[in-house]
């Protein structure tokens, strides 16, 4: 079976020396398609045609260290990731491209177009704001906050524990994402869909890298302090999720003076 939409080809691209795999279709603009967490391309299947269709080239990417992109033993942070976007932008054939990112993808197209503004003529925030740096380091933040709703990641922080949670029952573990409190449309996610998600999780070792990016947000939170009074000035959209209850439409209150074209 494969999980290629219609008329789309797959391929691997160098950025930032290591290997992204990704699935395209259609000529035109770039739109670099960057999922969440735990996610890999097959999120955005429904979008890829649409969009061909409409002119762009649309690329859904495997975000470095999720699917069948490399997963080197490193920090992934915003800084390094970012830089895997831009090579991979230029490796694809082209200049400049529009950002969509969902989630962390959506945590990281927001910065990427502060520090790579030669490389982004858009962007699109599919339930991620553009949020403001946090007048603390981010972790503190969030315990500050004391939120039910994000403790998921002060747990995820521990090198170990997480993945011992995940190994003690993926699928479960998977599944409290996919289709827990959050999700108000489960029937979106099929037996089906659940077991592509749980194929590209289940090897050893494949959740730690995608837990990494929650594990480098302090050291994100010092890394954007340069470029966080730079405005974003190029055309913008951002879709909010009414029943979100982390990045929930209320956070987008202020994106305006960061974000002027959204």
């Amino acid at each position: 079976m494969t999980l290629l939409p219609k008329g789309a080809r797959e391929g691997f691209v160098v950025a930032n020396g290591i290997r992204m795999h990704y699935v395209e279709q259609g000529q035109g603009p770039l739109v670099l398609l960057c999922h969440g967490f735990p996610e890999f391309w097959y999120s955005w299947r429904h979008q890829i045609g649409p969009l061909a269709e409409g002119g762009f080239h649309a690329v859904a990417v495997d975000l470095p260290g999720y699917g069948l992109s490399d997963k080197p033993d490193r920090s992934y942070d915003v800084e390094w990731l970012t830089e895997c976007l831009s090579e991979a932008i230029v490796g694809l054939g082209h200049e400049r491209a529009v950002l969509a990112g969902h989630d962390w993808g959506g945590l990281l197209v927001w910065p990427f177009a502060r520090m790579h503004p030669h490389r982004t003529s858009g962007v699109i925030g599919l339930n991620t704001p553009d949020l403001p740096r946090p007048p603390i380091p981010t972790t503190e933040f969030l315990r500050q906050m004391d939120s039910s709703n994000t403790r998921y990641i002060l747990e995820f922080q521990e090198r170990g524990k997480a993945e011992a949670a995940f190994d003690a029952d993926p699928h479960a573990f998977l599944d409290l994402i996919y289709v827990g409190p959050a999700c108000k449309k489960k029937e979106a996610f099929t037996q089906e869909v659940l077991d592509v998600y749980h194929s590209v999780f289940e090897p050893k070792g494949a959740i730690t890298p995608p837990l990494e990016y929650y594990r480098n947000m302090d050291r994100n939170w010092e890394l954007i302090e340069p470029f966080d009074d730079a405005t974003i000035d190029v055309p913008c959209l951002m879709i909010s999720a009414a029943d979100d209850p982390v990045l929930h439409p209320g956070l987008t209150g202020g994106m305006e003076q960061r974000v002027p074209k959204v």
